[in-house]
């Protein structure tokens, strides 16, 4: 409880001050009858005693707790208030609001981690679930020169609701893409087909895994799944020639929605 050594009462601002609340409420609390001084100056202003500033402590608390100013009245004023009762059912709702803000605070930290580290697998996990070429340090590589993009931000939100078992779907997409393209690739399918415009939506459906991705920038990744020698390997491993066939495969479905693949730019 607040001490207070003053004889003859504390001001208004000094209790306020110490019990951590604004000049205001108690000023309302006094109008309302729910924490009145028992003094006044000769000028008229409000001195709270030891007494006083016991019963406001009490209100401090129980407003805390969650109790409305009225509740709070009945607890202090009302003789057949079950006070136990009605604290034991504010502490079980002050235990729930602990266990949701626990929960937030997981959340959060995993939040955390993947803005930072792009995703929340351990080495063994990545390598288990996207075979032993994967490199662990890819997505920590891409944050280096992704973190600032909003794309990043999505993939980051994606990641952090995301466990083994997620992850292992969204790799099984992706190979079951691949195979697709192979297949289509060996069946002669044309850029521009009905055939080939539904690999390159089958396509964003499967990337939007990591975040939405639209035909401009489909283009892009199109262009560096052609050009960049990673990316290139990986395709051509599927079949040669693959990473070139499906460039042409997005850029035809490009223009099929109006968008010119050598003005498309990311973002």
């Amino acid at each position: 409880m607040p001490d207070a050594t003053d004889p003859d009462g504390l001001t208004v601002g000094r209790a306020a001050k110490l019990l951590g609340v604004t000049v205001r409420a108690l000023h309302h609390w006094d109008e309302t009858g729910l924490a009145r001084p028992s003094l006044r100056t000769a000028a008229g202003y409000r001195l709270y005693t030891a007494g006083d500033l016991e019963r406001l402590h009490r209100v401090v608390v129980y407003r805390e707790l969650g109790l409305d100013l009225e509740r709070i009245r009945a607890v202090l004023d009302d003789a057949t208030e079950d006070v136990p009762t009605a604290l034991r059912a504010q502490r079980d709702r002050v235990t729930e609001r602990i266990d949701r803000l626990r929960q937030l605070r997981t959340g959060l930290d995993r939040m955390i981690d993947a803005h930072e580290h792009g995703m929340l697998l351990t080495a063994g996990q990545q390598a288990e679930i996207f075979g032993p070429r994967w490199d662990p340090e890819g997505p920590v590589k891409a944050r280096r020169l992704y973190g600032d993009t909003a794309q990043w931000q999505q993939y980051a939100e994606r990641a952090a609701a995301r466990g083994p078992e997620e992850w292992q779907a969204v790799a099984d997409a992706a190979t079951a893409f691949d195979r697709a393209l192979g297949e289509a690739m060996d069946a002669g399918v044309e850029p521009g087909s009905p055939e080939g415009n539904r690999l390159a939506e089958r396509h964003r459906e499967v990337f939007s895994s990591y975040f939405p991705l639209t035909r401009e920038m489909q283009v892009c990744l199109g262009r560096m799944y052609e050009a960049d020698p990673g990316f290139a390997a990986h395709y051509d491993g599927v079949r040669p020639g693959l990473a070139a066939w499906f460039r042409h495969i997005v850029d035809a479905s490009a223009r099929a929605h109006g968008v010119d693949p050598d003005e498309a730019r990311w973002g």
